[in-house]
């Protein structure tokens, strides 16, 4: 599937970055402008963009003046970031046509989560979309698991519980996270359950299980692949 793309507006580098790199691990595809002006420009030069991330403060022209000239042509959605937590800069921009407003600091899992949701509303996003994460492709839609492109077996939470840490690659969880998460705040198991999971995963993954699903001694798993 085409890899969607995001259009980052900072004339910070390292804020571009961080964005970036966010947004690279989700499988988005990553247009860069620093300022206003070349946002524009980019904007109507590619056509298909999915989505704007859009600074306030820059220079040559701010984030208000790029919404305008993209408003006044096209709905596609847009995410304002400002350093300046103002109600009347909210308001502006609800009424520009913003989707959504952060403010800074914010969390970069939360920017991807409320963009991918967006996404997911304006009908861009199939949230059934195939996982992949290394040799891994999980596909939410038909509770398929390939491995290196053969077919494994999961039972339910199994497929659950691999979906969990796929989503969350390259992130210390633990037990309690992922019986929150993947069996529900309602649930009063013992923790030893993930346990059990876990080791049941790693086998059907095969040789590579092990290595892909590490335990963080007196926490959780993490789940790393190349």
């Amino acid at each position: 599937m085409e890899r969607l793309k995001i259009l980052v507006v900072d004339d910070e580098s390292r804020m571009r970055k961080l964005v970036r790199d966010f947004l690279v691990k989700s499988n988005f595809e990553v247009i860069e402008a620093p300022d206003g002006e070349q946002a524009v420009d980019l904007f109507f030069q590619e056509k298909n963009i999915a989505l704007i991330v859009l600074d306030v403060m820059m220079p040559k022209m701010d984030g208000w003046q790029v919404c305008r000239e993209i408003r006044s042509c096209s709905k596609v959605p847009i995410i304002m970031l400002t350093a300046r937590a103002d109600e009347q800069d909210e308001l502006l921009g609800f009424e520009l046509g913003v989707d959504e407003y952060i403010s800074k600091p914010f969390s970069p899992k939360i920017l991807v989560a409320r963009i991918e949701a967006i996404l997911r509303r304006t009908n861009q996003l199939d949230s059934n979309d195939i996982l992949t994460c290394g040799c891994i492709q999980i596909d939410r839609a038909a509770h398929q698991v390939r491995i290196d492109g053969q077919p494994v077996e999961l039972s339910y939470k199994e497929f659950e519980l691999l979906t969990y840490f796929v989503e969350n690659k390259g992130i210390a969880l633990s037990r309690e996270k992922i019986l929150n998460n993947v069996w529900n705040y309602d649930y009063f198991g013992d923790a030893r359950t993930i346990d059990t999971h876990v080791k049941k995963l790693r086998s059907k993954l095969g040789p590579k299980g092990s290595d892909m699903i590490k335990t963080i001694w007196g926490m959780g798993y993490k789940l790393e692949v190349e």
